[in-house]
């Protein structure tokens, strides 16, 4: 699709967000951090949406990729980050680490999107059969929570199970070789390895909420509030756009993800859709997994999300 069809395609710009409009002189540069499989993100930097809906405002955009959350907010720790997406646990860990971060907006949960994976022929029946066995996942990432939470559900001690910490791509070829017994992963590459004939243990249903969210350096979301909101309001725009038209999207985002459209339709298919400010409901399952972790002494300490959440 050409860049000018699907950026005509979606809502761009709202005239109430043309107050506390930049001077030209004053434009400010929004740096925004994302992961490959960063779906409206990416989408968003295509079709040029956020810097449409910014530009009235006095703002420019700045695009950096990120393999997974937990490196992208050490980038907004340092300050190269004003705003950025990711899972649930990596913003816990970098409150527990004392980054300044502030949660602006998150996800409906999407639990169907992230699951353990084994080969093929395994013969692991349930989890509870990894006691003793390798599993590949992302440390301080979604998919490291769900192996927290379905080895709780099934009474698999944490301890009993050997974690092999890996990023995607290397997780992928220890899986593929045979080198790990199982994968905890997310979409899309949950759904590519499924293409292949690995089959599922478990999916994230009733073990988390699989939500994502945004964040930002809470200095700049303090002093730039309008430049975040008029981001929230572009990306819920972007998301119920792509939720009607889920063929065009897969076709559009292949190219620079890297899987095919068919792969990518399995995964907008399980996803909910809407960015949304954030909301008690989200702060309460945050604040569930930071417990977790903390009990596990995965983080130095305990942390009270709610600290945490952009007032703006």
């Amino acid at each position: 699709m050409k860049r000018r069809t699907l950026l005509a395609a979606v809502p761009l710009a709202a005239p109430a967000l043309l107050l506390g409009k930049k001077s030209a002189a004053a434009a400010e540069t929004l740096n925004i951090g994302y992961q490959k499989l960063s779906l409206s993100l990416v989408l968003a930097r295509i079709n040029g949406s956020l810097e449409a809906r910014l530009k009235p405002l006095g703002y420019s955009v700045n695009w950096s990729e990120f393999t997974s959350g937990p490196p992208l907010l050490e980038a907004l720790n340092a300050g190269a980050v004003d705003l950025g997406y990711t899972g649930e646990p990596p913003p816990i860990f970098a409150q527990a680490a004392g980054t300044p971060i502030s949660y602006v907006a998150g996800t409906d949960p999407s639990p169907h999107s992230i699951a353990i994976m084994k080969p093929a022929d395994s013969k692991l029946a349930s989890v509870k059969d990894l006691a003793g066995k390798s599993v590949a996942v992302g440390k301080g990432t979604s998919a490291h929570y769900l192996l927290v939470s379905a080895l709780a559900a099934a009474g698999v001690p944490y301890a009993a199970v050997n974690k092999v910490f890996l990023q995607p791509a290397d997780a992928r070829a220890a899986f593929s070789s045979g080198s790990v017994d199982a994968w905890a992963i997310w979409d899309p590459f949950y759904a590519g390895v499924e293409a292949t004939g690995a089959k599922i243990l478990t999916d994230g249903a009733g073990l988390m909420p699989n939500r994502a969210y945004y964040l930002a350096r809470s200095a700049y979301a303090a002093a730039n509030p309008a430049a975040i909101k008029a981001v929230i309001e572009a990306l819920n725009d972007l998301e119920q756009w792509e939720k009607s038209h889920i063929s065009q999207t897969a076709a559009t985002v292949s190219p620079p993800i890297g899987l095919p459209p068919p792969v990518l339709e399995t995964w907008l298919k399980r996803l909910t859709y809407g960015v949304y400010p954030i909301s008690p409901q989200m702060v309460a399952g945050q604040q569930k997994i930071a417990d977790a972790f903390s009990q596990l002494s995965l983080i130095p300490h305990p942390v009270k999300i709610a600290d945490a959440v952009w007032r703006g």
